[in-house]
């Protein structure tokens, strides 16, 4: 469901617009923004390519935006958004802790990159940093960063791997089967499974069981 709310042009009010296919986290996240004087949420929605149009159509101030997305991941809408509305902030949300995917949402033009695990203080910081033009990273992606535990080489290879493909990726984690997948991404299962036996190749790793292993250990896992 797509929620778009009167705009108040209150002076120094930062307009937000929340993208995130669980409700309860939109709702959520809509009341606890909505109580703090600075902020306004003016819409969300539940997919990306709403997220886009609802962009383009309302302008926002800032974006929050989920990462693992449908039809197309959060970092193409992003993308998308940075075009059509080049002045409006856009903020990485996932539940992941991957340095290599906080890398490539900047990237593709975000200004700050969250993870679910963050406190409402951090978000809001971010909000607020990002609204004056400044980058944002969470604690936990620095962390992970200074400490140097991802793979350099499984870090390198994860880069190579498309939107297309980093979708798939996403949706065998979550237990999709081939045809699952076919359905949800709108392509054939031959497709799917050529997408998959190029992310085998490109992580090097030998078959699903050794790619769940990876996702499931991984510190860059998807």
């Amino acid at each position: 469901m797509n929620t778009v709310n009167a705009i108040e042009n209150t002076p120094d009010m930062i307009n937000i617009m929340i993208a995130d296919d669980h409700k309860l986290i939109r709702e959520t996240w809509t009341y606890i923004l909505n109580r703090d004087s600075r902020f306004k949420v003016v819409g969300s929605c539940s997919n990306s390519e709403e997220a886009v149009k609802m962009a383009e159509r309302i302008q926002p101030n800032v974006v929050l935006m989920d990462i693992n997305m449908v039809p197309f991941s959060g970092i193409e809408a992003t993308r998308q958004i940075k075009e059509i509305s080049p002045e409006t902030r856009v903020i990485g949300v996932t539940m992941h802790s991957q340095p290599a995917f906080a890398k490539k949402m900047l990237q593709f033009g975000a200004s700050g990159y969250v993870t679910k695990n963050s406190s409402r203080e951090e978000m809001v910081t971010a909000i607020l940093e990002v609204s004056k033009g400044n980058k944002f990273v969470c604690e936990e992606i620095k962390d992970l960063i200074a400490d140097n535990i991802e793979d350099q080489a499984s870090a390198t290879a994860v880069n190579t791997l498309t939107e297309r493909e980093m979708d798939v990726i996403n949706l065998i984690r979550q237990g999709s089967s081939s045809k699952d997948i076919s359905l949800k991404l709108e392509i054939s299962i031959k497709t799917v499974e050529v997408h998959r036996h190029n992310i085998l190749k490109k992580l090097k790793l030998k078959n699903a069981a050794s790619l769940i292993h990876f996702m499931n250990n991984s510190s860059i896992v998807i």
